[in-house]
């Protein structure tokens, strides 16, 4: 702590982003507020237009902006229109286009199953994937779910909500760590689990 409630107040925000601890956020906080012409009203700004401009496309869920939405993975149409991709949050769709080998479409769930956390099926974006699946007339829903409990519950449940409709509900191959997220994979790691990836 600097004992300047400013700083401490930074500290304290950018502590809650992932991947920064403590110290790491109070190294931060410190080289903002010491060259606050280069860093600080550089970040503010972007921050400002992050909150004003970015939002979530409203068919699929992925990162998009006010003026792009829904977004370019739902109107670019050199995309598969027959081919789904399911992840648990807007963060998984940049790590799945990152791999490269996925050309259809996107749908963030916005979570997954999580009794714990009180999100059931009502919570997430599931009624709404049925809804796209049946409408678009798509041929194909790969779940790209963490490999965990809560992933499997996920991956289960829309494979017993989609079941009846004809389509067919893969997933990827289990070539991610266990107990690991989409966001934490590899570009390699998640093209090899694209590639073989098997029935639900």
């Amino acid at each position: 702590m600097s004992s300047l409630r400013p700083i401490d107040e930074l500290e304290a925000a950018l502590s809650k982003l992932p991947g920064l601890g403590r110290r790491s956020a109070a190294r931060a906080a410190l080289a903002l507020v010491r060259e606050p012409m280069r860093l600080l009203e550089p970040l503010s700004a972007a921050l400002k237009e992050a909150r004003e401009k970015v939002r979530c496309c409203e068919r699929c869920g992925a990162f998009t902006t006010l003026d792009s939405n829904p977004c370019r993975f739902c109107t670019d149409e050199t995309r598969d229109g027959t081919a789904v991709c399911v992840v648990e949050e807007p963060a998984d769709i940049v790590s799945i286009e990152s791999a490269g080998a996925f050309h259809g479409r996107y749908h963030s769930l916005g979570g997954k199953l999580s009794p714990s956390r009180r999100l059931g099926p009502e919570k997430l974006r599931l009624r709404e994937l049925a809804d796209r699946v049946r409408a678009e007339g798509m041929t194909e829903v790969l779940l790209a779910l963490s490999t965990d409990m809560e992933g499997d519950a996920t991956a289960g449940y829309i494979a017993e909500l989609l079941r009846g409709s004809g389509v067919k509900v893969t997933r990827l191959a289990f070539g991610l760590p266990v107990d690991s997220g989409i966001a934490y994979s590899d570009p390699l790691t998640l093209r090899r689990a694209i590639v073989n990836r098997i029935a639900q």
